[in-house]
């Protein structure tokens, strides 16, 4: 088979269903061979590191410009932990604005209760622990922190 790259590769295609292998054929000569795709992969890691670090530093001032806008305070924790917590934090925290308020039911008192307890828990691994939490398990998840602090078990869980 001639690949898009203009080399040829022999595929072993017998471990798929006959009615299959046809179409499998044409994926793979609209596609460069491995090796070009390798070396076109390597080649653009520079780019994607770039822009990967563009990327962290956009994410990291709005953090800043939120935490300093909802005084927020800083976080505690090794220093290279520090910037991913930040960015941790200010990710879950507007989801859950978004998911509780913008589209739930809270109101802002229901908010300002939760924007305390967020200032409660300062130690940025636990923010980073939580990143891919959904936003509106934010009321939970900050309980079962706050219940961690005090030594306690939460009976109603």
């Amino acid at each position: 088979m001639v690949h898009a790259c203009g080399h040829a590769w022999t595929h072993d295609l017998s471990s798929r269903a006959a009615d299959r292998r046809g179409s499998f054929a044409r994926w793979l000569s609209g596609r460069d061979c491995t090796d070009c795709w390798k070396a076109a992969r390597d080649s653009d890691t520079a780019g994607r590191e770039e822009w990967l670090a563009a990327k962290r530093a956009e994410e990291q001032e709005a953090a800043t410009a939120w935490a300093r806008q909802f005084d927020m305070p800083p976080l505690e924790g090794p220093e290279k932990a520090l910037a991913w917590g930040e960015r941790s934090r200010h990710q879950l925290v507007t989801a859950a604005h978004t998911a509780l308020v913008a589209e739930g039911t809270w109101d802002d008192v229901d908010w300002a209760a939760l924007e305390e307890k967020t200032r409660s828990i300062s130690r940025a691994g636990w923010w980073i622990d939580q990143r891919d939490a959904d936003g509106a398990d934010l009321p939970e998840l900050l309980d079962a922190a706050s219940d961690a602090d005090r030594g306690t078990e939460n009976p109603y869980r």
